[in-house]
């Protein structure tokens, strides 16, 4: 009778289960509570610093020959800035989400925009109250009926408009449409940027155009604020840049630049999946084999069936009738 033969090897499992938001969401944000709580901390501050009374710098009579637009109702209302700069974002990154199953993608997503939005507000209001840089439009608000008022010696103005729309008067620098745009879509093209592979080196122009395009239409809101008489084109390319480089350390914070072999993902994944080789990193079957990738791995089995092998034919000659 002869001797049984060793036993087959189990299968090794190397793949890595996606990380999916009902297994990993609540240990993401318990890991981030701290960064929630500040998030948080930052919607109250930007809520106390659009309470506070800016700063009336000294405007005098002949400064009113540059401030005589008229009043003109905005463009973009102010309602629309976050559903364009914050919830069309989400919305593509729960696009992603879905398609992908990648929690760390879509809480890390969600968390540095609101970063990048929050940091921005804070940041633009904070200087706009300390500026009072008047609007282009400041003597109609301050003369709302066209007859000016001036101190006898100073000549500064006197106004007589209503007092909400002279202190709105005093927050022209820098433009708060312009920096959210920024920070919103500007966060969106770099996200973009990652997960289409537009610095792949393969020449689709079409790629750059798709990252261009929040950009553009950030550039267009800054536009639209100059051409309503809201702001001086100082205030939209002060905004601008002020957006735009919050969102770049926002991203860069959480993601791997663009041009990264790692640049699809989070930083938070590669701990999740050290190795990740392709592009469907977090979306194998959780009871899928992969085959692995490590030659070195390969190379152990394949060892470790010589040793079995070589025991068993020792045990043969030896005579004791047993495989192992």
């Amino acid at each position: 009778m002869p001797p049984p033969g060793p036993a087959a090897a189990a299968p090794i499992q190397l793949g890595v289960p996606p990380p999916y938001l009902r297994t990993h969401g609540a240990k993401m944000a318990r890991r981030h509570m701290y960064d929630w709580i500040v998030l948080l901390l930052l919607a109250a501050i930007e809520v106390v610093l659009n309470l506070i009374t800016p700063f009336h710098r000294f405007v005098a009579e002949f400064m009113m020959d540059d401030l005589r637009y008229p009043m003109k109702p905005n463009t973009i209302p102010v309602w629309a800035v976050p559903i364009y700069a914050v919830i069309l974002p989400m919305l593509i990154f729960a696009t992603i989400y879905v398609k992908k199953k990648n929690a760390y993608d879509l809480h890390h997503a969600i968390l540095g925009l609101l970063f990048s939005v929050l940091i921005t507000g804070v940041l633009t209001d904070a200087i706009k109250d300390g500026v009072g840089r008047p609007r282009p439009n400041f003597y109609y608000r301050c003369f709302p009926d066209g007859v000016p008022n001036y101190e006898a010696v100073t000549r500064q103005v006197i106004c007589h408009g209503d007092a909400k729309v002279i202190k709105e008067g005093h927050k022209s620098f820098p433009s708060g449409h312009t920096s959210w745009s920024f920070a919103g879509l500007g966060f969106l093209s770099w996200y973009l940027a990652g997960k289409i592979r537009v610095f792949d080196r393969g020449g689709h122009i079409a790629k750059l155009c798709i990252v261009i395009l929040p950009l553009l239409f950030a550039a267009m809101v800054g536009v639209s604020r100059v051409a309503d008489y809201w702001h001086h084109w100082q205030d939209v390319f002060a905004g601008g840049i002020l957006g735009l480089v919050v969102a770049s350390f926002c991203y860069l914070q959480f993601f791997p630049h663009p041009a990264s072999k790692h640049g699809l993902w989070p930083h938070a994944f590669q701990h999740h999946n050290p190795n990740p080789e392709t592009e469907n990193q977090g979306t194998t079957d959780a009871h899928q084999s992969v085959l692995p990738h490590d030659l070195s791995v390969v190379q152990y089995v394949t060892s470790m069936e010589m040793r079995t092998n070589g025991r068993a034919l020792d045990n043969m000659e030896a005579g004791s009738g047993r495989a192992w």
